[in-house]
């Protein structure tokens, strides 16, 4: 419970936070948030409470997808970081820091994007679509649903098999 708090005085989504905390820490650490996982529910915590919004229809379900949001965002910015810190790293052993990048990386980077390309050319056209707006121009999945006149649930199994199809690419390209 947060300092301060005394027991019994929350409402709503804050009470529903309380009496399923040990679920939402054992769900976290169960995907893989580890240590993290204390951490995250406490920005969860953060941004449940004193929320003003209107009613939750299923707060509990809310909450498990908020954690697991919060988890994916913090997964996803300690691998930007530690990608920097590697291209950082790679830079000073040639001289590369702040410069262009090689003409071998160039030509590297594009011969990967080919594949890419190539690869998402087999999936369809609507696949290859939803992928290209959802992870390179970062359109929200329901905007792609919306423009495509398709649903969500379709948007999100197209995109699932688009990923996992670059996915496959990469561990080949190894």
């Amino acid at each position: 419970m947060p300092p301060g708090s005394p027991p019994g005085s929350h409402s709503g989504i804050e009470a529903v936070y309380l009496a399923n905390r040990d679920k939402l820490v054992r769900f976290l650490v169960a995907r893989g948030a580890g240590d993290a996982a204390e951490d995250i529910l406490h920005d969860l915590w953060l941004k449940v409470s004193g929320r003003i919004e209107g009613p939750i229809g299923n707060p509990l379900a809310y909450l498990f997808r908020a954690a697991d949001t919060l988890m994916i965002d913090r997964y996803r910015a300690q691998r930007q970081a530690e990608q920097r810190e590697r291209n950082w790293s790679e830079g000073q052993g040639d001289g590369e820091v702040f410069g262009d990048p090689s003409a071998d990386r160039i030509v590297a980077a594009r011969q990967e994007a080919d594949h890419v390309a190539q690869t998402l050319a087999t999936l369809g056209a609507r696949k290859e679509a939803i992928f290209r707006r959802a992870r390179i121009d970062g359109v929200p999945q329901r905007q792609i649903a919306a423009e495509l006149g398709i649903s969500l649930s379709t948007v999100e199994s197209d995109l699932r098999t688009a990923c996992r199809a670059v996915a496959d690419l990469k561990e080949r390209m190894r």
